[in-house]
């Protein structure tokens, strides 16, 4: 195919805008032919109503010419033939007094830009067979002429799209290296939105251009080239039924909402699939003591330049912070290289903040080896603050940090003695050596914060190990008589510092979601707690908010505590977990047993040996039909005391009540008074505070229950 043409035929030639160097291409458009209206049967030949076009056109049905006469879709600013009032700004580097109205000559104009696109041409053909970076650099300098580099973006990755992977990711590379180098932001922008644009057309001959574009957007966001409100706002500009949406959905929902999107994104094209993050961080690690030995801070940029991971700097940052705590006498010399680094525009402000901000999540375990961390890294952002290269408003504040975590010696200490009791439980399965451990039995007031910090060691260890542990860990959460706040204060924490723990357990949002939903399950977090933990997310892209989201979503289906319970296995290693007729067998037996003449606590022993607390609702729904067919209210003082103790909750007893009443018109054959008993009994649970006093009957339910 004639690359020339290919390109052709979606071009338009559009008015160029920018700030200090505006050219009006509105006289020109004057002189490009408009053809007559015609049907959909009788398509114009010209594409967009240029006769420089191509006659080339699409056979999937869509009409080719642009909607509202060219005037673009939602929002866009006009149409491209719009020529009434466009006059040149006499403040204009372009303006001519001598030219009548100020008008550039439309001729003059146009010639340029033709001969600009055929020098592009050339540059990138030549940069795929050479890989030169710096020598296409140099080319497209010595064109100067900036306003147009919008076309050599776009171009660029036109070409790339329908060539092999090696040549998408050199077209990445490119114009990573060149930006805001040789081509202005602005520019970027405008190309990649072209891009979008002119997607209709691509795909007429490169088929999979919703993928690949989407890639090519996906992978300028996590290169810092692209805003992440390019997608909100580009979407906000097309045509619904276009097939940019298209591409900028498979963008926002196919790439870059993934976990570890960056990575994945990163070695898509192969750029960087040798490139793991313990060697990243290796790498990132000698660079500082390089740098620390020799001072040399070009070589120390060059090589920053060289790991070609702009999305993982926030590691470097770090890095060269911990560096600085541990050996005070280098504490000046790395933060002189951060600075002027961050003023360079080799590392950039957000991550300049990533960095701080992660070692302000992790100071309390950093704590354990360097005893003044906090001291000292309130002191290293006081500093960047005062010289104006960190934005300490947009930090996490410390008094913050202060009042969450317990950061005394006894925390510390608590820290260190936990660990080797959770890897003695993983190895012998003894809940009551935990807790004797933990003297929990003496200490009824155990801390909130010492509670926090066991809930997070504990998952922490069981996400780095196989199934047997993470089971064996939900199964001590139920177990532990820790204050409702140190759960919830521990996955709290859970979720906070996710983004660093996914660094070393790549799975970290399924495990995390799986151990939140588990949780709630086991009544060990309320679903209410689950939406405060939420709340506490900061940012919608963090991975602690994607976990979340897949917890919430885990929980929803109906039957979702069954399988949930099964997700590692089950109540132990050897049982995969109850069928659900065979708990509903046993529940009706040890119902049977205990209106027979049965003690109350055998009957708890029961229940609980269930192991399934998210379906006490049916002992509640089976010992409430049991009393309204017999007229023996002995079940309903069991339903009582499972209920003072605790043992059934009152979502529990919503949700059995709420099974009854689902059921009436099936009980109403063998108790013909059954809506009146339940209408009665719904009146009593509501008064001894069994349930909301928002549960309702139905409607034939209460009139039947007022008559009686």
């Amino acid at each position: 195919m004639d690359l020339q043409n290919q390109e052709e035929r979606f071009e338009k030639v559009e008015p160029v805008s920018e700030s200090g160097d505006q050219i009006s291409l509105a006289p020109l458009l004057i002189s490009v032919y408009r053809p007559p209206k015609s049907p959909r049967a009788q398509k114009s030949p010209y594409k967009y109503g240029s006769p420089f076009k191509s006659d080339r056109q699409s056979h999937s049905g869509r009409d080719g010419r642009p909607k509202k006469g060219g005037n673009g879709g939602k929002g866009t600013r006009g149409g491209l033939l719009d020529t009434g009032n466009d006059v040149l700004d006499p403040n204009d580097t372009n303006y001519d007094s001598n030219e009548e109205n100020g008008q550039l000559k439309d001729s003059d104009l146009e010639e340029a830009f033709r001969k600009y696109k055929k020098k592009v041409t050339i540059i990138v053909e030549e940069y795929f067979a050479t890989d030169d970076v710096e020598s296409s650099a140099n080319e497209l300098r010595e064109l100067g002429m900036p306003s147009f580099n919008y076309y050599f973006v776009k171009k660029l990755f036109s070409m790339a799209m329908d060539r092999h992977d090696k040549e998408k990711e050199m077209a990445a590379v490119l114009l990573s290296s060149i930006y805001a180098v040789v081509i202005d932001p602005q520019q970027v922008y405008k190309g990649f939105s072209e891009l979008v644009e002119a997607a209709d057309d691509l795909i007429v001959d490169i088929p999979d251009t919703v993928d690949v574009l989407a890639s090519f957007i996906a992978r300028a966001v996590v290169d810092d080239i692209l805003p992440p409100a390019f997608l909100t706002k580009e979407m906000d500009l097309l045509p619904e039924d276009s097939i940019g949406v298209e591409v900028m959905n498979r963008a926002e929902k196919g790439y870059l909402t993934a976990p570890l999107h960056a990575e994945i994104i990163e070695r898509k094209w192969g750029g960087s699939k040798n490139k793991t993050v313990d060697v990243m961080k290796a790498r990132i690690n000698n660079l500082l003591r390089e740098y620390l030995v020799s001072g040399d801070k070009m070589e120390a940029f060059r090589c920053v330049k060289d790991l070609n991971v702009p999305f993982f700097h926030h590691e470097i940052v770090k890095g060269a912070l911990i560096m600085a705590m541990e050996k005070g006498a280098s504490e000046g010399r790395l933060l002189d290289f951060l600075k002027d680094a961050a003023e360079e525009g080799i590392i950039n402000s957000s991550q300049i903040t990533k960095g701080f901000g992660r070692l302000i999540d992790n100071v309390e375990d950093l704590s354990l080896d360097i005893l003044s961390a906090r001291e000292l890294l309130q002191s290293l952002i006081s500093k960047a603050a005062s010289e104006g290269w960190l934005c300490a408003s947009s930090l996490k504040s410390f008094s913050f940090q202060q009042e969450k975590y317990l950061e005394d010696n006894a925390a510390r200490f608590f820290k260190i003695k936990i660990q080797p009791i959770i890897q003695e439980y993983f190895l012998s399965g003894d809940i009551l050596e935990v807790i004797s451990s933990l003297d929990l039995d003496n200490n009824t007031s155990f801390s909130v914060e010492l509670s926090a910090l066991f809930v997070k060691k504990l998952i922490t260890m069981a996400m780095d190990r196989k199934n047997r542990e993470k089971e064996m860990a939900s199964v001590l959460l139920t177990s532990l008589s820790f204050p409702a706040e140190g759960f919830v204060n521990g996955f709290v924490m859970l979720v906070e510092t996710a983004d660093d723990t996914a660094l070393d357990i790549p799975d970290v949002v399924e495990d995390l979601s799986m151990f939140l939903a588990r949780a709630v399950v086991d009544e060990v977090l309320t679903p209410q707690y689950l939406e405060e933990i939420g709340a506490q997310c900061t940012g919608e892209d963090s991975i602690g908010s994607k976990a979340i989201k897949m917890a919430r979503s885990l929980l929803r289906p109906r039957l979702s505590g069954e399988r949930i319970l099964r997700c590692w296995g089950g109540g132990d290693s050897s049982k995969p977990g109850w069928a659900i007729e065979d708990v509903k067998d046993k529940i009706g037996k040890l119902l049977e047993e205990y209106e027979s003449g049965g003690e109350v606590r055998e009957a708890f022993r029961c229940i609980k040996d269930l192991g399934m607390p998210f379906f006490h609702h049916e002992v509640v729904k089976k010992a409430l039909v049991a009393v309204m067919e017999k007229k023996n209210e002995r079940l309903w003082i069991l339903l009582g005391e499972c209920y003072s103790v605790g043992l059934i909750t009152t979502n529990q007893m919503m949700k059995g009540f709420s099974r009854v009443s689902d059921s009436l018109e099936d009980l109403v054959l063998d108790v013909p008074d059954v809506e009146q008993q339940f209408a009665h009994y719904v009146d009593r649970a509501k008064i001894v505070g069994w349930l909301d006093s928002s549960f309702s009957c139905p409607a034939h339910v209460e009139e039947n229950g007022s008559t009686s």
